[in-house]
């Protein structure tokens, strides 16, 4: 019995290496596990094994040329690498890997490399010298320590004649490596999760904002941890320093009017929304055409109310599973309690902010609150948090799917 791999992504790489002739059987062995695979080829690999046989297996035109005339009409790259779950490159050259390594995109596949969220792994192959060579290995060390990851290679006899390691990992052991990966698995297995984090930014003149001090690090903590329970995350992300997750789709944006309108236009899709994002409650009236000059001792601002996305959402018919967040200074459980009823919320994850706590600073504390429930997920690095927050999250969304069947 086949791991189930039915309409997942995966977008195949070949480089220009004789391992390049396993292709093929690659493509079958994912095809026949369900996947949907879709082939890019250097243009090395063309010397080793055709386009048109990759086409015949995958069912699919094969993608070679950065500079397609017809393909980039539509921004095909772009296209190829949002629509990647998982990208695959197998055989992995020590050229192709040193050129991922050091940010090239010089063609169709390194292109895609950069501009997609999908996690990447390389099945490297390649003569056993040049995978022992330092360079290839400080590469390789580059690469996983941004979240790549490396199967392979394996040991045995070379197309060279040489024994050692470098070979490529055989099609079935690939196959198998990346439906463990991709098949649903952990508390949120095959379930799409939609999350807001980091501030808003409510312009008040061109050089001038309303802000707060959030830096997303826990809302991101949270895309990171509902990835790695198996969900299909987007993560609508306000102005931060931070790098979107691997394997998680991240929509940047800056006011509260622009992440209102990215999370209605995300969350008919979703299963589950988590409200993390720190959304400024008033904006400008009407924001200065120029700079604000400096001119009596005091200045009056008219401020709005900013959309209240979170009790959008939660007013929905039909709605995703609902969970916000709330920061407070004081009476945590209390101001908690009032907002998870007031705008009739599945669940409400506070925090108190200050005392080395919440904002700007790696650690935080989650009390989280339900009807008729509650949890202290206690005190810990946010990341730690968010997998605590997502196992429960789990739990509950499994007892509310449960009581809404007949």
């Amino acid at each position: 019995m086949y791991t189930d791999l039915t309409q997942r992504r995966v977008l195949l790489g070949v480089g220009g290496g004789i391992a390049a002739y396993k292709a093929p059987d690659l493509v079958r062995r994912l095809r026949e596990r369900g996947a949907d695979v879709r082939v890019v080829m250097t243009e090395a690999a063309t010397a080793f094994i055709t386009p048109l046989t990759l086409q015949a297996v995958s069912g699919r035109a094969v993608h070679q040329a950065l500079l397609s005339a017809e393909s980039e009409a539509a921004m095909g790259h772009i296209e190829l690498a949002r629509w990647a779950e998982l990208v695959l490159i197998a055989p992995a050259t020590a050229d192709l890997m040193a050129r991922l390594a050091h940010g090239h995109a010089n063609d169709l596949l390194t292109t895609l490399c950069l501009a997609s969220a999908a996690p990447l792994v390389l099945a490297p192959a390649m003569n056993r010298q040049m995978w022992a060579h330092p360079a290839t290995q400080a590469n390789a060390a580059a690469l996983a320590a941004r979240g790549v990851t490396l199967l392979g290679p394996a040991e045995g006899e070379q197309a060279c004649g040489e024994v050692g390691a470098g070979r490529m990992l055989e099609p079935l052991a690939l196959a198998e490596a990346i439906a463990a990966r991709l098949a649903p698995a952990g508390p949120l297995g095959g379930r799409r999760v939609l999350i807001t984090a980091g501030p808003t930014r409510e312009p008040l003149d061109p050089v001038r904002y309303l802000t707060n001090r959030s830096s997303g690090r826990m809302g991101y903590a949270v895309a990171r941890a509902a990835r790695e329970a198996g969900a299909e995350v987007t993560l609508i992300s306000g102005p931060v320093t931070l790098a979107a997750p691997a394997g998680v789709e991240c929509l940047r944006v800056e006011s509260a009017a622009e992440m209102a309108a990215a999370v209605r236009a995300q969350v008919a899709a979703c299963d589950i929304f988590i409200g993390a994002a720190a959304v400024a409650d008033y904006r400008a009236a009407t924001p200065a055409e120029h700079k604000i000059k400096k001119q009596g001792e005091t200045l009056t601002l008219e401020l709005v109310r900013n959309p209240d996305i979170l009790a959008e959402v939660a007013a929905r018919d039909p709605r995703p599973f609902t969970v916000g967040f709330a920061a407070e200074t004081d009476d945590l459980t209390g101001h908690a309690a009032s907002k998870l009823r007031a705008k009739g919320l599945d669940m409400i994850a506070a925090n108190r902010v200050g005392a080395g706590l919440g904002f700007d600073v790696a650690h935080n504390a989650l009390l989280v609150l339900w009807p008729g429930g509650d949890r202290d997920l206690g005190e810990a690095d946010k990341l730690t948090l968010a997998r605590r927050l997502i196992e429960l999250v789990g739990e509950r969304y499994a007892a509310a799917v449960g009581a809404a069947r007949p």
